[in-house]
């Protein structure tokens, strides 16, 4: 009897560990759970998908029709400023980022599985006791590769244990670098940056995050 009764508890919890894996999603499935909130995320925004080939033409979105340009690797991107117009007359008189810039940054983040605001560092936004201080990276171009590095310096959020370094790792999301090709000194961008391009906590949860940007700027 004690036999069959420890046989009968040995299968409930080998029972027990297959439903626990049959409830368990695939890596495919969270990626289809990912893609399936961006595009619920688009709709509900009344975002308009432009192709890359489109946006090249002038690399400029535009904000009446509420554009974004969608890369192939799930990036989407909108061009509120290209520049600060206050510091500079013109586009050209606006300085390009370049291999060892530091970049400074104030942005909003929102989770868009849970729709959830994440982290803020814009100036005077609803969120600022979630982080007072600036984001900044060093930004390396090398010819062949794009990287950002958060800094740990007096005045910067990651000095202090806050902000997207200190929240998550020193890493800057690949979906962020994508933007500075296109835009200069002082400019605000929007971004849905799908897991892969994303801050490690979206690549392990396969996150799509909302970024708005409200300023790029060279230090």
């Amino acid at each position: 009897m004690k036999k069959l009764a420890s046989l009968l508890l040995a299968l409930m919890a080998i029972g027990g560990v297959f439903q626990s894996c049959d409830n368990s999603k695939t890596y495919a499935e969270m990626l289809e759970d990912e893609r399936d909130a961006v595009n619920a995320y688009i709709k509900e925004h009344g975002i308009n998908v432009i192709s890359v080939d489109e946006f090249e033409r002038d690399t400029v979105t535009d904000l009446s029709t509420n554009q974004y340009v969608g890369f192939s690797n799930g990036v989407y991107l909108q061009i509120v400023k290209r520049y600060n117009d206050k510091a500079y007359s013109s586009l050209e008189e606006a300085p390009i980022f370049q291999n060892n810039n530091l970049v400074l940054t104030r942005f909003v983040e929102v989770d868009i599985m849970q729709n959830d605001t994440t982290l803020a560092s814009n100036v005077a936004n609803k969120y600022q006791y979630l982080n007072l201080y600036p984001d900044g990276f060093r930004y390396t171009d090398n010819g062949y590769s794009i990287y950002g590095q958060f800094v740990a310096e007096p005045g910067l959020a990651y000095y202090f244990g806050y902000g997207m370094g200190g929240l998550y790792d020193s890493t800057v999301p690949s979906g962020w670098l994508m933007a500075l090709q296109y835009i200069r000194d002082g400019a605000h961008v929007r971004l849905i940056v799908p897991s892969k391009s994303g801050h490690t906590t979206a690549q392990q949860y396969v996150y799509p995050y909302f970024y708005d940007i409200r300023d790029f700027s060279i230090y």
